[in-house]
């Protein structure tokens, strides 16, 4: 088997190894690939791993050798499915392999719209505590979970993740989800429609794929349903939100924060429009970027490759139907 890893800095800026993937077969890996570069840096190599370098029907067209296409991350949007499909290849992607990081961080963007913590050592480092006149001091709001109700829109496995931790914080929960499994409800969980969601949740996180029908999920017309003064997280995908109405609902005061580690166009343009938002925080992406998850994500990967070696369809993605 001869690979090439088109985009490989991503997953692997260098502190980890590709040495489980050399045992496989011939390993060329580019650190990243320019669109102009994806035909020559695939070459001859018939196994094709890529993060977020896009493979479409024209770079299919143009390499026929490729049998397997492996996607380094559980989103594949960036293969065309149906041109791979048409030309026999085999595509597979990388599920749950970050489940845990993507949680932890949906709370860490949560506590620090909460707290402001790194605004408030700054503070502190600029010397603010040392003239202050009391023992004590807050530049922000300082807001409490306890009681708020946390709506989670998409319920698979980082859903339920972040749902598993939010009654630690004394936080309900409401779930959407297309299909809603009334069995996992409890005191602290109940499946509701998307509006209700909406309408009755101080919090709501995003974790769901983005499809033709999660594209701009969050706009004007569904803001306008939430309740004045809820937060939004999205650690999913950056076009779920449309990212002009999410800065004219915090401009406005409708919503209270926003904390995304996720943008409609990465890497972020120059003039993005929730730079110019009011208690926004943006984080470049990085949810899944913990050295253990990511060393997770290699693994996974070679399995996948062996199971395609073996004639077995581990984790193989389909077109829509």
């Amino acid at each position: 088997m001869n690979f090439v890893v088109l985009d490989g800095h991503a997953v692997n800026p260098g502190d980890l190894s590709w040495e489980a993937l050399e045992a496989l077969g011939n390993v060329r890996v580019y650190d990243h690939t320019a669109p102009e570069d994806t035909i020559s840096h695939i070459g001859t190599a018939d196994m094709v791993l890529t993060n977020k370098t896009l493979i479409t029907a024209r770079i299919l067209d143009a390499c026929p050798q490729i049998r397997y296409i492996g996607v380094l991350a559980t989103g594949y949007n960036v293969v065309d499915l149906e041109a791979a499909a048409q030309c026999g290849v085999a595509v597979t992607n990388i599920p749950a392999y970050s489940t845990r990081s993507v949680a932890q961080f949906t709370f860490a963007l949560l506590l620090e719209l909460c707290h402001h913590i790194g605004e408030h050592d700054r503070s502190v480092h600029a010397g603010d505590w040392s003239v202050c006149p009391d023992f004590c001091y807050w530049n922000t709001p300082q807001i409490a979970l306890e009681g708020k109700t946390l709506g989670i829109y998409g319920f698979g496995r980082i859903g339920r993740a972040v749902a598993a931790i939010a009654p630690a914080f004394g936080m309900k929960v409401l779930a959407y989800s297309r299909r809603p499994d009334h069995q996992l409800e409890n005191a602290n969980l109940r499946f509701v429609d998307f509006p209700s969601l909406l309408g009755q949740s101080d919090v709501v996180s995003l974790h769901c794929p983005l499809t033709a029908e999660t594209r701009c999920l969050i706009r004007r017309d569904t803001l306008v349903q939430m309740r004045d003064g809820a937060m939004l997280l999205n650690t999913a995908r950056g076009p779920l939100i449309h990212e002009a109405d999410l800065r004219d609902a915090l401009l406005s005061g409708k919503l209270a924060g926003a904390a995304v580690d996720v943008a409609e166009n990465e890497p972020l343009p120059p003039d993005p429009p929730l730079l110019e938002a009011p208690n926004c925080i943006i984080t470049p992406h990085i949810a899944w970027a913990p050295s253990d998850t990511r060393c997770h994500l290699l693994e996974l990967a070679v399995h996948n490759v062996e199971a395609f070696a073996r004639g077995e369809r581990l984790n193989r993605v389909e077109p829509p139907r």
